[in-house]
């Protein structure tokens, strides 16, 4: 499995407003044989995960090495995570985190948590982030090359870009108003 994707997709749950069954449906578009399956159970367990999740998010936009590290080991002691390798591609041996009886929370929660922990060996503990933008609070799995992405989107990275545009301008106005 595409363990970037499944970090990725941690990101996409913090970021999702789990309000009822259909607001968790439309989150799992592209899967739609999990549909059928959501329960209020699991969104009650997925509103707690991410609660539990965020400060690992929060730690990492910090550079706070071992609140990630931390963390994340401590999700995994409370939500094991059971891989199995899956033949269902034909040749195509992967991963999975759960076998077909897990819940859908179960299923989330183990992606995000393999998915991140993946990730942060590999990549490094400061790769998850906070948006930057003033009016958003939405994290974020920075896989840029050069580790600098700052906002969750192209349209919170425009909104700053050009706010801190028209402050600048803002500014050179009222200093040029001052000099004459």
């Amino acid at each position: 499995m595409d363990f970037v994707r499944y970090a990725e997709r941690s990101a996409g749950l913090l970021n999702t407003e789990l309000s009822d069954i259909e607001a968790l449906v439309d989150h799992l578009d592209g899967r739609e044989w999990l549909h059928e399956q959501c329960t209020e159970r699991d969104l009650q367990q997925l509103r707690r995960f991410q609660r539990e999740l965020r400060p690992v998010f929060e730690a990492s936009a910090a550079a706070d090495t071992r609140g990630v590290v931390d963390g994340l080991n401590e999700l995994m002691v409370r939500h094991p995570i059971t891989p199995r390798i899956s033949d269902h591609d034909g040749d195509d041996l992967h991963l999975h985190v759960a076998t077909k009886a897990a819940s859908v929370a179960e299923l989330l929660v183990g992606e995000a948590l393999l998915g991140l922990a993946t990730l942060v060996c590999d990549l490094g503990p400061t790769r998850l982030g906070v948006c930057e933008a003033a009016s958003c609070d939405h994290v974020f799995v920075d896989t840029s090359p050069n580790s600098s992405r700052r906002y969750c989107s192209e349209r919170c990275s425009s909104r700053a870009n050009v706010a801190a545009y028209r402050a600048r301008r803002k500014a050179e106005a009222e200093a040029l108003a001052q000099s004459a």
